[in-house]
């Protein structure tokens, strides 16, 4: 049962929560009973100016620089480039799907079913949709993969940025675009949930795997609010409440891996950079 401090606590001086990373239409309800599980998880370990709900209205890069922030999900890219030196990492999910080991995950690289495309290579010339500049598995991922098969700096006829992994198959489907990197995550939830997504693409491709995407606090955030944190995540899947959520979302788990493991991803962009592919083009 909540603490009566943690209902009357003004609004202004809540924390800020965010699973915006995997919340489209089909799992929406499943990250608000997810929340609603680890709510009475996280007051039992002394927390308070914990949130009602979470934060739908705001953008993502906004609630990963929020102050207050008490959980969020963010991409692993971002993590070691523009939020460099600013969240707590907390822990990584760890999702039952394919492409995912443990807390590891990679991208699928998709083409439309009709494409004769066989392999990377194969998509010379052609439109990449990218999701977002700054995304591990929509971007970086896949520039580690091209960076090699480039000439002179290039490799892709046009780039087309989209605004998501979701708008990034639909390019594809529909002809906008060729060939996409889509994270594994993504592409295993809308298989489960949402399949007509994915109809009319196929997959050619996987990159190699990094840790997926991590949840952070604020920096400030002290060792027994991350450890609160940790051990409500640690109960929650198997909580009466949290299981189904859990189970819809695929989560199996959650694992405390060091800041220092996500510097695989700088890593893959400095080995772009050594093939002077530091731009995906």
């Amino acid at each position: 049962m909540e603490t009566a401090q943690t209902e009357v606590v003004p609004s202004r001086t809540l924390g800020a929560a965010s699973l915006g990373m995997y919340d489209f239409a089909p799992l929406t309800a499943a990250n608000d009973a997810l929340w609603a599980a680890l709510r009475p998880l996280l007051a039992e370990t002394g927390l308070t100016r914990i949130p009602a709900g979470l934060d739908r209205a705001r953008e993502l890069h906004d609630i990963w620089r929020d102050p207050r922030l008490l959980l969020a999900q963010t991409c692993g890219f971002p993590l070691m480039t523009s939020l460099a030196g600013r969240p707590s990492l907390v822990a990584t999910p760890c999702y039952d799907l394919p492409g995912c080991d443990g807390p590891l995950h990679r991208s699928f690289v998709v083409v439309r079913a009709s494409d004769p495309a066989g392999d990377l290579e194969s998509t010379r010339g052609r439109t990449v949709a990218i999701n977002a500049p700054d995304s591990n598995s929509g971007m970086n991922l896949l520039r580690a993969m091209v960076a090699p098969l480039a000439r002179s700096g290039r490799f892709f006829g046009a780039v087309r940025f989209t605004g998501g992994h979701l708008a990034s198959i639909a390019a594809v489907r529909t002809g906008a675009a060729d060939v996409a990197a889509i994270d594994c995550v993504t592409h295993g939830l809308l298989a489960r949930h949402d399949p007509a997504q994915l109809q009319g693409t196929r997959i050619i491709a996987e990159t190699p795997p990094v840790p997926g995407l991590p949840l952070i606090s604020r920096p400030d955030a002290p060792p027994a609010m991350l450890g609160s944190l940790r051990d409500a995540l640690a109960a929650v899947a198997t909580s009466p409440a949290g299981a189904a959520a859990c189970g819809t979302l695929a989560l199996a788990g959650f694992a405390v891996l060091p800041l220092s493991a996500y510097r695989l991803v700088i890593d893959l962009a400095k080995k772009a950079a050594a093939f002077g592919y530091d731009v995906i083009a």
